[in-house]
């Protein structure tokens, strides 16, 4: 159990705690959600010791192993498996100590300790550290290579899948999803529903917070209130209580006639039948959505250039990739595409598959292969991606960045827009040297929407920014008038601000006709597929060898093919689990189908008990689905094991 008893925190002269009380028993998964600077991050410092309370005291169960995120990775020349097997600490003292008792000859401890090794479950460490790295998106052949070579967002993955690997009771996670792509996102959501123990999670991913979190902390006004239930209902319980206060009352109804208008427009626009099904349901919802948002500091538009082309951009027979000391690499090839006025496209690819190298040479920066690229007469190009923080004048301030683009624009003018960003008063004067992560990436997001362009390119807009700027820039996205195309692992910004998806794999772009659980049952089974052609190639190679003891192999393999049965029968019971699970799940959303569920005030009660059987539902098929999956790939691999053996 972890309980807050009147806590008050202060650093330097801000305040961010003052009398808090909160208690979370073991097993919670609480998503930890608040706006930046409100001591999120600082919470954590409390449960970790690094950090005392100024007055109150915190108490935590003894005993509780815990496994924390650090934010920074030095450049190590240890080898990436090994870095993360190093985060077991109990298992290589263990190990060093067995290396001892051998050079010493010491039998009876080399004995204790391959025990003590076997309780750790030390003999499948290492294979249990490869699949964690593979999960976050890394190949066989990186394994080996030392983490210096890696760049620092591939280094911070390392340092997730160290401290995944961590045996934990109380495992504590800072923006774990910065720095992944949509797939590792997706696997990494199901590890984290798998794991047991209590989990802590800071996240502006409200999927992402959907799908793992049975609590919700919200750290506001210096205080800490905890709700039952994930994000969503969080955010209709808020939504609900903020209802109640009357000084609201016009800023709600401002927002409501905001969202009417964008639901009009994009029911009008939506063509897809899949597509246009799993928008009408957000749209939905989006009302709601804007109340609970009511109180955010952040409110922009993206305004589009006055002048188009028909078409913006066009990339006729391309290759795209890269030119090196080596020769050319290769990434996408016989790429054809038309750039509309008022497209909205999201990418959608395995890790590496080009989506960065797509918006890259739809932005000129990177150079074609072979091909034609042809802009329109009018293309005005927006393009944001994380690099671009980097690029910002570190002894400038906000101000000074607008002035840049825009001289003759007038003081007012500049101040009323960074205001929309967050950059209020004397903030829009202070230096980018002293700037968070976040406040970076509002400030560049700004410097795209000042410049008015046709065609918006976004690389992972979302990282660093907080519940309430994402929901800010997801209403601004969905109003604007120009083109869109979006690669980011935020599900519910590409729901609400794309039309249609592109695929981008296996050396091609081509149109994707589904929604995101159609790219999620797409991904489940490439992942299947090329699992099944490595098993055949082990098995050729394995064929390939001299026949060592066949009798012998013969024995095992008939053993091991009784240790079938009851692994047969767990798949075969955890199949039949998931189709009632999905029959389920197809039944609440016929319910949810009917339109007279929406309009009809006396039905009320009806959608919200609907809603929410929906969610419980896709729980349900979740959780099947992992137990499917587990014993599917157990089964396979015994059976790979008796192949071998009578090989």
């Amino acid at each position: 159990m972890i309980a807050l008893r009147q806590v008050a925190l202060q650093r330097g002269t801000q305040t961010l705690l003052e009398g808090a009380d909160l208690t979370l028993h073991n097993g919670v998964k609480a998503g930890i959600i608040g706006a930046n600077g409100a001591g999120k991050s600082s919470l954590f410092k409390l449960l970790l010791g690094e950090l005392g309370p100024d007055q109150g005291d915190i108490e935590m169960s003894g005993g509780q192993r815990v496994a924390h995120m650090a934010q920074e990775v030095e450049a190590l020349d240890r080898s990436i498996i090994e870095y993360v097997l190093d985060g077991d600490v109990a298992l290589r003292q263990a190990q060093q100590e067995l290396s001892d008792a051998q050079r010493a000859d010491d039998a009876h401890r080399e004995a204790e300790l391959h025990g003590l090794i076997e309780t750790l479950d030390g003999y499948t460490a290492e294979s249990r550290a490869a699949q964690l790295l593979v999960g976050l998106g890394f190949l066989q052949a990186n394994l080996t290579q030392p983490l210096s070579s890696f760049s620092g967002g591939w280094r911070m993955r390392v340092n997730l899948a160290r401290t995944l690997f961590m045996p934990s009771d109380l495992l504590l996670l800072d923006e774990p999803t910065n720095h992944l792509d949509l797939d590792a996102l997706l696997w990494l959501e199901n590890w984290l529903t798998r794991y047991p123990g209590t989990l802590l999670l800071i996240s502006h991913d409200r999927d992402f917070l959907d799908a793992v979190c049975d609590h919700i902390v919200h750290m506001h006004q210096q205080n800490v209130e905890l709700y039952r239930g994930n994000y969503s209902r969080f955010e209709r319980t808020r939504a609900e209580k903020l209802a109640l206060q009357q000084a609201q009352a016009a800023k709600q109804q401002a927002r409501r006639e905001e969202i009417e208008r964008f639901v009009a427009r994009f029911k009008a626009k939506a063509t897809k039948a899949r597509q246009a099904q799993s928008r009408v349901k957000m749209l939905e919802r989006m009302e709601e959505i804007a109340i609970a948002h009511v109180d955010s500091p952040f409110h922009f538009t993206l305004p589009a250039a006055d002048k188009t082309s028909h078409p913006l951009l066009v990339l006729d027979d391309a290759r795209l990739g890269y030119r090196g000391d080596a020769g050319e690499t290769v990434q996408l090839d016989k790429v054809n595409l038309t750039l509309l006025p008022g497209s909205r496209i999201g990418l959608l690819g395995p890790n590496g598959a080009g989506k960065s190298t797509l918006i890259k040479t739809l932005t000129g920066e990177l150079s074609l292969l072979a091909g034609k690229r042809v802009p329109g007469e009018h293309l005005a190009i927006g393009y944001f991606a994380q690099h671009q923080l980097e690029g910002l004048d570190v002894t400038a301030t906000p101000f000074v960045h607008v002035q840049r683009l825009s001289p003759t624009a007038s003081d007012q003018e500049i101040r009323n827009f960074l205001g929309g960003f967050g950059f209020k008063g004397d903030d829009a004067f202070a230096t980018v040297a002293h700037f968070s992560g976040g406040e970076k990436a509002r400030l560049a997001l700004s410097l795209v929407a000042w410049q008015k362009p046709n065609l918006l390119l976004l690389d992972e807009p979302t990282n660093h920014l907080d519940l309430e700027m994402r929901e800010a820039l997801t209403q601004a996205l969905s109003a604007f008038e120009g083109t869109v195309i979006l690669v980011s692992h935020d599900r519910h910004l590409l729901r609400a601000t794309v039309d249609e998806f592109w695929r981008v794999a296996d050396h091609r772009v081509e149109p994707f006709d589904g929604d995101l659980d159609d790219y999620r049952a797409w991904l489940k089974t490439r992942l299947e597929e090329s699992r099944r052609e490595e098993r055949v190639e082990k098995s050729e190679r394995q064929a390939q060898q001299p026949s060592v003891d066949r009798k012998a192999s013969r024995k095992a393999a008939a053993a091991l093919r009784e240790k079938l049965r009851p692994q047969k029968k767990a798949r075969d019971q955890a199949e039949k689990a998931m189709e009632a699970a999905q029959s389920a799940l197809e039944n609440v959303e016929e319910t949810l189908a009917e339109p007279a569920l929406y309009t009809d005030p006396a039905r009320k009660a009806e959608l919200t008990e609907a809603l929410a059987e929906q969610a419980r539902c896709k729980e349900r098929v979740d959780s099947a689905e992992q137990q499917w999956l587990a014993a599917e790939e157990a089964l396979e691999a015994m059976e790979a094991e008796i192949l071998e053996s009578e090989h």
